[in-house]
């Protein structure tokens, strides 16, 4: 994430605290201010555990990826015995 993202993300958790803390103002201790309150204190843990320890993004895995050409594909693949369109059922009258 970069730190643009990271600066966002504080920044929309702040705001997120400050309509908790007028509606804890306007209604008090109420159990579903406690868990927004609770929520936000998740949230604030888990940015800053990601902050600390990001995780590996996906496009970094590039190695692990197959590339599909955009050629079409040899016809005598699909004309055995086995070969079924995916959803249509089988091709050989089988229902």
């Amino acid at each position: 994430m970069s730190t643009t993202d990271m600066h966002d993300l504080q920044n929309a958790i702040g705001q997120l605290r400050r309509c908790v803390g007028s509606l804890r103002s306007r209604y008090g201790d109420a159990a579903s201010v406690r868990r927004l309150t609770n929520d936000l204190d998740r949230l604030d843990i888990d940015a800053r555990d990601f902050q600390e320890t990001p995780p590996r993004p996906l496009w970094a895995a590039s190695e692990d990826r197959i590339p599909i050409p955009d050629s079409p594909y040899d016809e005598s693949l699909f004309r055995g015995v086995d070969a079924d369109d995916e959803g249509l059922g089988g091709l050989h009258g089988e229902r």
